[in-house]
């Protein structure tokens, strides 16, 4: 006969996690409780960036918020400069010429494909499918150097103006493009047979980090988070801008609303955005890049050095800033990872009177704790990974 085994106490163990972890980036603390390795409840400290973005906003001219909008997403920067120049053209009620609204789309879904291709590369090498990392970090370089080409820089870009962009497109930017997504199409389906009958990623990816369509929608959750769980949601579609409603592409949903869904869903929508791409290039008209309004852009370099009007102007632009009449508005574009809004108080003067931004990651973050109750520690590192959380953005 065997003797009774008592059982073993439960415990329950609180747990700081960050924000000095690698995975959380120096800007996000975890205050986990556990019960063995299984996550009771998570309380998610974020603020540990210090950015002060919006108030660093208020002191700046109109112009000069463009380079503090770069580094809200960094990893997806044009999207940040085309919303924030939408909001305040809104204001001005301008609309930029036909080839510039062409250009702003192409540049932003290379922009969402940098993105996309960051997140599933990092997320797969924190699984230990390093490869699929070095792959996709491959196809993101291609791509960044074509942002190269056309702005100057790879991430801190600066390239839109209010009242259009800051130069035309390359002569042979159509080839670079054309040559690049052939690269990068290559590259996706080589990480597609790596990972989709990879049967440890399925099952670290697969039925973790569930949340439901319910939950994601009372949370505000949007972009691949929330199509991730079957709602068709997408700023381009719901409120076109631009010139996104001459364009055919689809949404990509998921089902199960879980980490699997949400890497598919990424992956799925880089394929789209390469359609629009190639869409785009080949509707985009000819035609001026710029509004040729002087109250709202600088004059050309040669007007400033050679006539005293150009100076002037130009020194009235500069100094006091564009004249944005009075109001208030709040403008929404599609963002990497959902919708990404600008709010934005003018009281007539040269500088913003209030900037407050809707950052997704901000939003996602505050339901990290619903997709993560009732799974182990070790699911918290690529849930976190599926959120795909800027710290620039997130902490503001």
């Amino acid at each position: 006969m065997k003797a009774d085994i008592p059982e073993l106490p439960l415990e329950t163990m609180e747990l700081q996690m960050g924000p000095s972890h690698p995975a959380t980036h120096g800007t996000i603390k975890f205050n986990l409780k556990l019960e063995g390795e299984k996550v009771l409840d998570c309380d998610v400290e974020v603020g540990y960036l210090h950015r002060g973005f919006a108030k660093s906003c208020e002191q700046a001219t109109w112009t000069q918020v463009i380079p503090y909008t770069d580094r809200l997403n960094y990893v997806s920067p044009l999207i940040n400069n085309v919303g924030y120049a939408l909001a305040v053209e809104k204001l001005l009620g301008v609309e930029t010429p036909l080839r510039c609204q062409f250009i702003r789309v192409i540049m932003s879904e290379l922009s969402r494909i940098t993105d996309h291709l960051t997140c599933l590369g990092m997320a797969a090498s924190e699984l230990g499918a390093i490869t699929v990392g070095f792959y996709l970090i491959e196809a993101r370089e291609l791509l960044l150097r074509i942002v190269e080409a056309v702005t100057g820089a790879r991430l801190t870009i600066s390239y839109t103006r209010i009242g259009g962009v800051k130069h035309d497109l390359p002569l042979d930017f159509t080839e670079q493009v054309h040559q690049a997504f052939l690269k990068v199409r290559r590259i996706l389906a080589d990480c597609d047979r790596l990972l989709s009958r990879n049967r440890i990623f399925i099952d670290r990816m697969s039925g973790v980090g569930v949340i439901s369509q319910e939950t994601a929608i009372a949370y505000g959750l949007t972009g691949p988070i929330l199509r991730s769980t079957g709602v068709s949601y997408d700023v381009r579609k719901a409120q076109p801008y631009l010139v996104y409603d001459q364009l055919d592409f689809e949404v990509p949903l998921g089902t199960k609303g879980d980490n699997y869904d949400r890497f598919v869903c990424r992956m799925l929508e880089i394929e789209q955005s390469m359609r629009i791409v190639e869409q785009a290039l080949k509707k985009m008209p000819l035609g001026p890049v710029l509004l040729e309004d002087p109250r709202i852009v600088i004059p050309e370099k040669d007007g400033v050095y050679n006539s005293i009007e150009g100076l002037m102007h130009h020194f009235k632009i500069i100094m006091e800033g564009i004249q944005v009449p009075p109001g208030e508005v709040y403008l929404a574009v599609e963002g990497g990872n959902g919708e990404l809004g600008f709010y934005i108080v003018s009281d007539g003067g040269g500088r913003p009177y209030r900037v407050r931004v809707r950052p997704p990651c901000f939003i996602a973050m505050s339901a990290f704790h619903e997709m993560i109750k009732g799974y182990m520690v070790a699911d918290i590192v690529p849930t976190f990974g599926m959120i795909n959380m800027i710290g620039g953005e997130c902490d503001r």
